[in-house]
């Protein structure tokens, strides 16, 4: 009797649904914003450079949100967006601002700007590793472990902010406040300080502040469209104001939940 062969083995689908693929995509815009800010940075056109910056920070906030609209996570996604926020929120501001106004700094702002860099990264690992973190209360989904790396690179450019606007009276940065600056936000980045997460914003909202909630957020656009960077300096300044009080909310839920 002649030997018989085995049967074939299945094979696994090779088609990816597209679902998956949006989120991706969207990651990937998002580092050729941020690396093409680097290029206009060093093209002089600061302007524009911090503005692709800011939009990659837009396309990271909502790459997460469409993945789960779209039932697409993915690991590969989650990979990809920790390697895009390194380039984006760490290497992007670092040079922006080197180009700007650390080089003036000579190597003091060069090493300021590698420490700034290095804060990220620490940053992102660490966040990474706290995924995995078993038996983590809910209530601690509401507080990052530092600055996340957004809102560090939008801070990190507060040094340029003041040099865009023309209706507030802050005095010029020099290079070397810049320099340190830079490296205060790369700490606090790094740091076991609690933030606020985006996940507040989840919390459901009394009927009657429905409507002033929604008039803030008009009037907020429309100061963006009107005086963009006034507007985003004093954002920066409101979000060293909340720091305190995330450091008070998260301390009292700790003793709640100790209790």
């Amino acid at each position: 009797m002649p030997d018989l062969d085995p049967a074939p083995a299945p094979v696994a689908s090779s088609r990816i649904p597209f679902r998956q693929i949006l989120p991706n995509l969207i990651t990937i815009l998002s580092i050729c914003a941020g690396v093409t800010g680097i290029r206009l940075a060093f093209e002089g056109r600061f302007e524009l450079a911090v503005g692709l910056v800011l939009g990659a920070a837009f396309l990271d906030g909502i790459d997460g949100r469409i993945a789960r609209l779209v039932n697409g996570q993915s690991r590969f996604g989650a990979e990809m967006d920790s390697l895009a926020d390194i380039v984006n929120f760490g290497v992007a501001p670092a040079l922006l601002l080197y180009a700007y106004t650390l080089n003036d700094a000579g190597s003091f702002g060069w090493i300021c700007a590698l420490l700034y860099i290095s804060g990220c990264a620490l940053r992102l690992a660490r966040f990474n590793t706290m995924l995995d973190e078993p038996n983590k209360p809910a209530w601690k989904s509401a507080y990052f472990t530092g600055i996340p790396s957004p809102a560090g690179a939008g801070l990190a450019l507060f040094p340029m902010y003041l040099g865009f606007t023309s209706n507030l009276a802050f005095p010029d940065v020099t290079p070397v406040a810049a320099s340190v600056y830079l490296v205060m936000v790369g700490v606090l980045m790094a740091s076991r300080i609690p933030t606020y997460s985006g996940k507040t914003f989840s919390i459901p909202l009394r009927r009657e502040y429905v409507a002033p909630a929604i008039l803030f957020v008009v009037l907020y656009i429309a100061l963006l469209l009107s005086f963009f960077w006034e507007t985003l300096t004093v954002s920066a300044i409101v979000y060293y104001a909340t720091i305190p009080f995330s450091i008070r909310s998260y301390r009292r839920q700790a003793r709640r939940d100790a209790a």
